[in-house]
């Protein structure tokens, strides 16, 4: 299937971030050659051949280097020159399906350039140790990832951030799994880092105004019980709590011995490790009578 050609209002172009994706890029951009009028992919200084993987796939590459996601995913809606009707988001590691790429194809297609959609949301699932993770409140995940060009951003955060749109919110058929080849090790690096940007986000929660849009109604309930409910637990509690909330009451059992190892990582260890920062941050901030940004500076090589 060859992708329509772009116009004013249909077309659609698909960003990709990259760091050292060679395991998965070829496979990311396959799922989604068919449907996409333009492959970008933004990459911070891949060194495994993501870059001529990425080029070989038909992908324009582009080097960015990082901040954080939603800085390097908003730097490409505003520098790389999308003129397509419609714009969507995916992670290296994610594969569209058949029926999500017949779905975009049709929706783009049928929905009028005055219509008041802005924004699509999707079924995401995720995928660990082989298993496609069904139970404990995480499957689906219904995100946006499509909107109209220049009507959606991702938001201004260090963790958790979701794209906001302006204008109405539809959901169409079909999935995003996200299927990471990597090894438990890579896993673990790779959320000690998120824990260190979630404990920042979570430092700083009184300082964010609300998301300037739409960013779905699930992900909006969500964002509100961890604002107004997690946060207000104690440190330490809270990720035993949540723990046996989505392996006991969600059925979390139910996903076999990945969901344990799934559910027992990202539902309490990862969780844990985000209050022990955020006790480090804050024992360090009051020890050296210094500013949030100073101790981050200095621990982590983060700028606020």
């Amino acid at each position: 299937m060859s992708p329509p050609p772009a116009t004013a209002d249909t077309g659609l172009t698909v960003i990709v971030l990259t760091h050292d994706e060679a395991r998965h890029i070829a496979r990311c951009l396959a799922s989604v050659a068919g449907l996409a009028t333009r492959l970008i992919v933004v990459d911070s200084g891949s060194s495994d051949g993501s870059c001529a993987l990425a080029r070989a796939a038909g992908a324009e590459v582009i080097h960015h280097d990082w901040t954080n996601y939603a800085q390097q995913f908003n730097w490409a809606t505003d520098h790389c020159g999308v003129t397509t009707g419609w714009t969507m988001r995916l992670d290296a590691d994610e594969v569209v399906d058949a029926r999500l790429a017949a779905s975009i194809a049709r929706f783009i297609a049928e929905t009028p350039a005055d219509s008041p959609v802005a924004g699509v949301t999707i079924d995401r699932a995720i995928h660990f140790l082989g298993r496609k993770i069904r139970w404990g409140g995480m499957y689906p995940t219904k995100v946006i990832r499509l909107w109209r060009s220049g009507r959606g951003r991702v938001e201004n955060r260090w963790m958790d951030e979701h794209v906001v749109v302006q204008g109405g919110v539809v959901h169409i058929a079909g999935e995003i799994a996200d299927i990471n080849l990597n090894s438990i090790g890579w896993w673990t690096a790779k959320h000690n880092g998120y824990a260190t940007r979630e404990a920042i986000d979570q430092l700083t929660i009184d300082t964010r105004l609300p998301p300037a849009g739409d960013m779905g109604r699930q992900a909006r309930r969500k964002r509100w019980l961890k604002d107004n409910l997690y946060a207000r637990l104690p440190l330490g509690v809270r990720p035993m709590l949540y723990f046996l909330y989505r392996y006991i009451v969600l059925l979390g059992f139910l996903d076999g011995w990945q969901g344990l190892a799934f559910h027992g990582l990202q539902g309490f260890w990862y969780r844990f490790l985000v209050d022990s920062k955020i006790a480090e941050l804050r024992q360090l901030m009051a020890e050296r009578r210094q500013d949030l940004a100073t101790v981050v500076g200095a621990e982590y090589g983060h700028r606020l």
